[in-house]
């Protein structure tokens, strides 16, 4: 199990690449913080995945068939999250 410090410090390095982020990064963070004991869901859709963590929900969008890099606004809509939480200062 992933301590909550590295947890942070992978968000932290997620949202300030912004790049070349994949959303197997971001199923990551969701399944630790799982494991800390946050209420934690995530469902396909039709252009990326749908994330919950406790009531913050947010939609991770990777247009381009074939390529694994998500969207930069999606990153946006994931610090958000993350802020909301607690687990990442902007």
């Amino acid at each position: 199990m992933a301590d909550l410090e590295q947890i942070k410090e992978r968000i932290r390095e997620i949202v300030e690449r912004k790049q070349n982020v994949t959303i197997a990064e971001i199923g990551w963070v969701v399944d630790r913080l799982a494991e800390h004991g946050y209420t934690t869901g995530s469902r396909d859709a039709t252009h990326g995945k749908l994330f919950r963590v406790g009531r913050k929900r947010f939609m991770v969008n990777c247009h381009n068939r074939g390529n694994k890099q998500v969207k930069a606004y999606s990153i946006a809509d994931f610090a958000d999250a993350m802020i909301e939480l607690g687990l990442y200062e902007s």
